[in-house]
C-alpha cells in the first residue's frame, strides 16, 4: 500500500492539473469538446481566407474521417499529420466511429496517457531509489500539461516512451520495443527515445532487446514508406504548413528571429533561455561528458539525442514558444530519467523550477 500512494500521488497531481487545464478551456468553449481541438475555418470547410486554427484539429479530423482520400484535404501537410496515427485511432475506436463521442475521447485519452506517463516516471525514480515527487518534473511539465487538453499527442507518446524506459530498464526488452515503438506512431519526436534505446542495445550486445527494438524501427519505417506511397512524401519533417527546414548551424534558427525583429528575439529569450535553451546546453555538455567516459546507457544517450536537437531546431519552431515547449518533451523526460539513474537529486531539485513554465497555460 505504502508503494502504491507514493507511485500514484504524482500521477493523481499531474492529472488533476491537466484536468484543471481542460476543464478550464471546456468551460469557456461552452462545454463544447471540440473547443478543445481549436477548429480553424481553413481546413474545417476548405476556406482558404478562415481562421487557422491549431494541431489539435488533424487529430480530430483523423479519427472522423479516418480514409486518407477523404481526411487530406482537411490536413495542412497530410504525411506528417497521419504519420501520428495512433491517438487518433484509439479515439476512433474508443467513440465507436461516433463523430460527437470522437470529441470527449481525445481528451480522455490525453489525460488517462499522462496519468499513466507520470506513473511510469515515478516508477523509474522508486526503482533507483529516489522520491517519486521527481515525477512531477514531467508530469507539471507545461509541454506535456498543455496538449492534454487541447487534444495533442504529446502526453501520449511521451507516455508511452516513459513506459518504454521503464520495461527495459525492469528486463522486458519485447515490452519496451513494443511501447517505443507505439511511441513513434504516436509522434515522430520520440526517435531519439527508440534510437537511444537501440544503439544502448548494440552497444552492450543485449541481443533480444536489439532484435525487438529493430523489429520496431522497420515497423516505423515500413509506416513511412507507405506515407510515402499514398501522398508522395514520408511524414518526418519540420512541420506543418509554414514550417522552415531544420539549421546545420547551431541555434541558426534562433539568429534567424534576431534577423526579423530583435525585440521579438529578446522577449523569445526571456522566455526559452531559462527554460529550455540553458537545460539543453547543460544537458548536452554532461551527457557528452558520460559518454566520452565511457557510459552507453540508454538514459546518457537519450539525454544527449534530445538535448542535441534543440540546436537545430527551424526558425519556423524558435518563433512559436508553444512549439518550443511541446518539442523539449522530450527533453525533459530526458534529464528526469537520466538523473534518476545516476541518483542526482541536485539537478533534479533544480529541474523542479520547471513547473513554473505552467504559467505560459494563462495565455491559452
Amino acid at each position: 500500500m505504502a508503494r502504491a500512494l507514493r507511485l500514484l500521488w504524482p500521477a493523481a497531481l499531474a492529472l488533476l492539473v491537466a484536468a484543471a487545464f481542460a476543464g478550464g478551456r471546456l468551460a469557456n468553449g461552452g462545454g463544447d469538446p471540440l473547443s478543445l481541438a481549436t477548429l480553424g475555418e481553413r481546413f474545417a470547410s476548405g476556406d482558404p481566407a478562415g481562421t487557422e486554427g491549431y494541431d489539435g484539429q488533424f487529430n480530430y479530423y483523423i479519427a472522423r474521417d479516418w480514409r486518407p482520400d477523404i481526411v487530406q484535404s482537411h490536413l495542412d501537410v497530410p504525411a506528417y499529420r497521419y504519420q501520428r496515427i495512433l491517438y487518433p485511432a484509439l479515439a476512433r475506436a474508443l467513440a465507436l466511429g461516433d463523430p460527437s463521442r470522437i470529441a470527449w475521447a481525445l481528451p480522455a485519452i490525453s489525460l488517462l496517457a499522462h496519468f499513466l506517463g507520470t506513473l511510469a516516471v515515478a516508477a523509474v525514480l522508486d526503482r533507483c531509489g529516489l522520491p517519486t515527487g521527481y515525477a512531477l518534473v514531467y508530469g507539471l511539465w507545461v509541454g506535456v500539461v498543455g496538449p492534454a487538453g487541447i487534444d495533442l499527442s504529446e502526453p501520449l507518446a511521451y507516455g508511452l516512451a516513459a513506459a518504454g524506459f521503464l520495461c527495459l530498464m525492469s528486463g522486458r526488452p519485447v515490452a519496451g520495443s513494443v511501447a517505443l515503438t507505439l511511441a513513434l506512431l504516436s509522434k515522430e519526436t520520440t526517435v531519439f527515445f527508440w534510437l537511444a534505446a537501440w544503439l544502448a542495445a548494440g552497444l552492450a550486445r543485449q541481443r533480444k532487446a536489439l532484435v525487438a527494438l529493430s523489429l520496431g524501427g522497420l515497423v516505423f519505417a515500413a509506416w513511412q514508406l507507405w506515407l510515402w506511397a499514398r501522398f508522395g512524401s514520408a511524414g518526418i519533417g519540420s512541420g506543418g504548413a509554414g514550417a522552415s527546414s531544420f539549421e546545420w548551424l547551431p541555434f541558426m534558427g534562433l539568429a534567424r528571429v534576431a534577423a526579423v525583429d530583435v525585440r521579438a528575439l529578446v522577449l523569445l529569450l526571456t522566455v526559452l533561455a531559462p527554460s529550455v535553451l540553458i537545460p539543453a546546453l547543460w544537458a548536452t555538455f554532461v551527457a557528452g561528458q558520460r559518454l566520452w567516459r565511457g557510459d552507453r546507457g540508454r538514459e546518457s544517450l537519450a539525454l544527449l539525442l534530445n538535448a542535441g536537437v534543440i540546436a537545430f531546431l527551424p526558425f519556423s519552431t524558435f518563433r512559436e514558444p508553444f512549439a518550443m515547449v511541446r518539442l523539449a518533451c522530450g527533453l525533459v523526460l530526458a534529464v528526469t530519467l537520466f538523473c534518476a539513474v545516476l541518483r542526482w537529486r541536485r539537478p533534479l531539485n533544480y529541474a523542479l523550477f520547471w513547473t513554473a513554465g505552467l504559467i505560459l497555460l494563462a495565455r491559452m
